[in-house]
């Protein structure tokens, strides 16, 4: 099964092997259209690798942006996913203008996109789901079906329904993680052909902070015995002003629960510090973030506000490694 973890066909022929932490070095070889690329997710189809990312009505391209490059190194503007919401999106909420945090995911024969409405603040939001059998435009299957609602919030609930990220666990069952602020970042199993919340799942916290809550954007990957959960901490969304970054912990159980390399639970607001911007870099607030995997090599895809470009955000990819306890740090 192919999914934005398994995409790394073609590492050693790129050369993205070659990347460091140093941006410099990583921006140079990152070409193309990387602006503006906010939560970015990726898989490998078709021939060619394949970046979703949230966008805003204001930018007049459509909503969901997709961009596609034949070696994730060059990457092409290809258009976005849709010219405009579902209705049943603006039946739900009239006055959201962005398309947030996109998912993708190849299951049971078909691309699985999973994407989120919402307005800053406010936790009235929505989780979508749009299917197609294909990536390559060309061929005559090719079209998004809306699949319709998938997880909502309202005020007065503990959670914000946002953010999401599938996962298949070791036993093939289906997940979706998702959630911002409020009672933190949620987890809740899937039925394995429709790809919404199976009859009578629970919704189960999986990590949180204290006041003002400030943790969002969960992403689960599995690597051996391990479940780690990577997550966004602090603000974004402010240009080179923005505080975000990119904390880790593990499990290993799908639900936790999950705690960061001090053995602080992430419930407890716990995380070990996989991405941060220093003082003097270059791109900041680096967060919005997936892992991909694909022959033991493990990539990180996220978006930083670049300091030179008047802060707007960039696509960015870094490898990597793994500690001798079983930890992944940025090389």
């Amino acid at each position: 099964m192919w999914n934005r973890r398994r995409v790394m066909g073609a590492v050693a022929a790129s050369g993205l092997t070659a990347l460091t932490v140093r941006a410099e070095t990583e921006t140079d070889r990152l070409g193309g259209d990387l602006y503006p690329v906010h939560d970015p997710c990726m898989i490998k189809g078709d021939g060619l690798y394949h970046v979703f990312c949230t966008s805003q009505m204001r930018e007049g391209k459509g909503l969901i942006h997709w961009r596609t490059s034949p070696d994730m190194i060059n990457w092409t503007f290809k258009g976005s996913v849709m010219p405009v919401f579902p209705e049943w999106v603006i039946d739900e909420i009239p006055d959201t203008r962005g398309a947030w945090a996109p998912d993708i995911s190849y299951v049971n024969g078909r691309y699985h996109l999973y994407y989120c409405a919402s307005l800053f603040g406010k936790n009235h939001s929505v989780i979508g789901l749009l299917t197609t059998p294909t990536l390559d435009t060309a061929r005559p299957d090719f079209g998004w079906k809306d699949e319709g609602l998938v997880i909502r919030s309202r005020e007065g609930d503990r959670y914000n329904a946002i953010d999401p990220s599938h996962i298949v666990d070791a036993e093939g069952r289906r997940w979706l993680s998702f959630g911002s602020f409020w009672s933190g970042l949620q987890l809740v199993e899937l039925d394995s052909e429709t790809g919404k919340p199976k009859k009578g799942a629970k919704i189960r916290r999986i990590a949180g902070r204290g006041k003002p809550g400030a943790i969002e954007a969960p992403f689960i990957f599995r690597r051996g015995g391990w479940y780690y959960l990577v997550a966004a901490y602090d603000f974004c969304c402010r240009g080179v002003n923005s505080s975000y970054y990119t904390c880790v912990g593990r499990a290993q159980t799908i639900d936790g629960p999950y705690l960061d390399d001090a053995g602080q639970k992430l419930t407890d607001g716990g995380g070990t510090v996989l991405l941060r911007a220093g003082e003097g870099d270059r791109f900041k607030g680096p967060g919005g973030a997936s892992v991909f995997e694909e022959n033991g090599a493990y990539f990180i895809v996220y978006h930083a506000y670049d300091a030179e470009k008047n802060g707007r955000p960039a696509l960015r990819i870094q490898q990597l490694e793994w500690t001798a306890d079983n930890w992944p740090k940025v090389i």
